[in-house]
């Protein structure tokens, strides 16, 4: 069965979503335990990473 276009564009916007939020975490943690000039960037990144997150769990789909 082939997919429609719409699928596939789905299913790679998810795992492109899902890329960058464990991006973000990984970063996030790395800024804890390496320095605290840039504490600011990285807790902003972590910020966006649980907002990406929450609007997947929002929107119903699979963490």
């Amino acid at each position: 069965m082939k997919l429609s276009i719409y699928q596939c564009f789905s299913k790679w916007r998810t795992k492109m979503l899902e890329t960058i939020a464990i991006l973000l975490i990984v970063l996030w943690l790395l800024g804890l335990v390496t320095s605290y000039t840039m504490g600011g960037l990285i807790h902003g990144l972590l910020v966006i990473a649980i907002v990406v997150i929450l609007i997947r769990v929002i929107q119903g789909r699979r963490i």
